[in-house]
């Protein structure tokens, strides 16, 4: 892993493959490695860079709510670092929360988009109420309930039946961050900006894939992004949840290929 300073805050990334750059940005509460099994497909051609995003693997929290401007800040540091000048990036959850605020400020920097699984408006009222009181929780109770909340929304019914490997892995990866970590991202995306306003402006290749069985980031969040992004495509994917990047892996990959491809 390598590792910056940011502001406040140690990043950490990792760079596979070489050619033209590939960010691959993971959503929350995981780290880097979500996407190792999808990238398989594209590290023969790409240089694809994986930060840990603040506060999750191996990168700090820093001081108060990890917010999407400090998210974006720290992803520009990253790629100063690792002389990346455009690229194209993916993201998936936090990841593209994390996107529309980068898009916003460095768009020179951003050859295309893949938006996963995320959603461009902003929490409601009760869904930053929600996420408020789960930072408090897990202050208080620790992480491992609320781990075990995730674990049982973020796949597909088939996934948590079929897959166990998948769901102990994802565990794992979660098991990464302190109740603190988990905490001020949460308080973070509580207050991330509304970003459907965003879209028009989005005018370089943008692919759109979503889970079928999505309960965060349903499909017709994905085709409302669609909708407001001239040229853009969706994908949605069979018997997966929001995690689909991380349970069908080769057909992401496959996609996120042909997409990146065209791209250059």
């Amino acid at each position: 892993m390598n590792r910056i300073r940011s502001c406040d805050a140690e990043i950490a990334y990792t760079v596979l493959g070489e050619g033209p750059p590939l960010v691959l940005l993971h959503p929350f509460p995981v780290h880097h490695e979500f996407w190792l099994p999808a990238a398989q497909a594209l590290t023969s051609r790409y240089r694809i860079v994986m930060p840990d995003v603040r506060g999750h693997g191996e990168s700090d929290i820093g001081e108060g709510p990890a917010t999407m401007e400090k998210h974006a800040g720290d992803l520009a540091r990253v790629l100063d670092d690792a002389d990346v000048g455009r690229a194209v990036f993916a993201g998936v959850s936090i990841g593209g929360y994390i996107l529309f605020e980068f898009w916003r400020r460095y768009r020179g920097r951003v050859a295309g988009l893949a938006l996963c699984c995320t959603r461009a408006q902003a929490d409601t009222a009760e869904g930053r109420a929600g996420r408020l009181k789960a930072a408090e929780d897990v202050l208080e109770r620790g992480t491992e309930p609320f781990i075990e909340s995730m674990l049982s929304r973020v796949f597909s019914q088939r996934t948590l039946t079929m897959r166990p490997d998948l769901v102990e892995e994802a565990r794992g990866m979660m098991r990464k961050m302190s109740p603190a970590d988990i905490a001020e991202v949460q308080r973070g995306m509580a207050q991330r900006p509304d970003s459907v306003a965003t879209l028009a402006s989005i005018n370089v290749p943008t692919l759109l894939v979503m889970g079928e069985e999505d309960r965060f980031a349903p499909a017709a969040d994905g085709e409302l992004m669609r909708s407001h992004i001239a040229g853009s495509s969706l994908a949605i994917i069979p018997q997966a949840g929001h995690f689909a990047v991380w349970e069908q892996p080769e057909e992401v990959g496959r996609l996120l290929r042909q997409f990146v491809d065209a791209c250059h």
